[in-house]
């Protein structure tokens, strides 16, 4: 068994007044109607990595309504031959807090010890929306990686923001940007390398596996101009533009200036251009080689949530894909609406039912 939560408690978690799971670390096939609270089981299993979960939502909107006490997970994870009992949960819209074996411990410190990885419905635009969304993608699987991503990507928002401020105010003392210019430098420097090596991982894992799904030609690119090597360098070319950033009211130099592109290999096609059915199934292979390059670095595959995984995916590929993800031997959670869409997988998953009762989310399963 490779990382698997193997006990799962949600209690005042969205649309579950309290959920109960036991599990044995095979794939879990999640079905139910549309608004039974299928992805809100996905949503709390994220939130056992650092980060905001799978919809990048603040601790106050996890909240149950109308009760709106606040919210608590706890689980059993099943580590590499080890046992740990991990809970989290936010009190009265409080930022989370993380309890590891019942002593207080750190996002960072939840990272280190589990890798959660996701594929969900809003991504199927990623290749034909604007580069936020793709810099995010790119940052989580950076984050999967190295857990100390997020610790620099806060650094680096809250310097940059301040700075911002500072332009649209615009102040033009060179003393007032020199500290917040250095702070900008060394945590985009950390941002940029921890995303250039992501890029490598999953290359890397693309070039050694045999898959259904279609490889990926991935590069960074900045929107304007190029981003510095260097943390110096960076330094510099904050420096160099203060002019131009006091005329534009922000910051324009720096890794959130940078855009992921993508290419379908085997056509020389950009993603943007493929079909929707090719653009999913470029998704799919980019969270599977994210998924082969942490059981190579970490000695096991992470948790893969896999929300509306049948969606743009013909029953070919589906099979494809169950049988890739228990080949990894990863514990994959994904939904759909109904049994049927599991059905390739057979006694390979354990199957969960969502469904609503007099307005209350009810689970029942293993």
């Amino acid at each position: 068994m490779g990382l698997a939560l193997t006990e799962l408690t949600v209690s005042h978690f969205r649309s579950h007044k309290l959920a109960r799971l036991s599990l044995d670390g095979r794939p879990v096939a999640i079905h139910g109607p549309n608004g039974a609270g299928k992805t809100n089981i996905l949503e709390a299993v994220s939130l056992f990595s650092p980060g905001r979960g799978l919809r990048r939502a603040s601790a106050a909107e996890m909240t149950r309504r109308p009760e709106a006490l606040g919210w608590k997970l706890s689980g059993v994870l099943e580590a590499q031959d080890r046992r740990f009992e991990i809970e989290t949960w936010s009190e009265g819209g409080a930022a989370r807090q993380v309890r590891i074996d019942g002593k207080s411990a750190s996002q960072i410190d939840l990272g280190r010890l589990t890798r959660v990885v996701w594929l969900v419905p809003s991504m199927d635009r990623l290749w034909i929306e604007g580069a936020e969304g793709r810099r995010r993608f790119l940052d989580r699987m950076a984050l999967s990686f190295e857990p100390s991503h997020a610790e620099a990507a806060l650094t680096f928002e809250k310097a940059m923001r301040e700075r911002n401020r500072l332009l649209k105010d615009q102040v033009r003392d060179s003393h007032w940007y020199g500290a917040l210019e250095g702070q900008m430098a060394e945590a985009g420097h950390r941002i940029h390398t921890a995303r250039v090596a992501a890029l490598g991982h999953l290359r890397e894992a693309q070039d050694r596996a045999e898959t259904a799904f279609p490889s990926a030609d991935l590069e960074l690119a900045q929107i304007e101009g190029e981003m510095p090597e260097t943390a110096e360098g960076l330094r510099a070319a904050l420096a160099e533009s203060r002019l131009r950033d006091l005329a534009a009211g922000r910051s324009l130099v720096g890794p959130h200036r940078t855009d992921l592109l993508g290419v379908y290999a085997a056509k020389g096609v950009p993603a943007r251009d493929c079909s929707t059915g090719e653009q999913k199934a470029l998704l799919v292979s980019l969270i599977l080689s994210n998924a082969r390059a942490l059981a190579r670095m970490i000695g096991a595959p992470p948790i893969v949530l896999l929300d509306e995984v049948s969606a743009h995916l013909d029953a070919a590929r589906r099979a494809a894909l169950y049988d890739e993800i228990c080949a990894l031997g990863a514990q994959a959670w994904m939904t759909g609406t109904g049994p049927e869409l599991f059905a390739e997988l057979g006694d390979r998953a354990q199957a969960v039912e969502v469904r609503e009762t007099d307005g209350i989310s009810q689970v029942s399963g293993p």
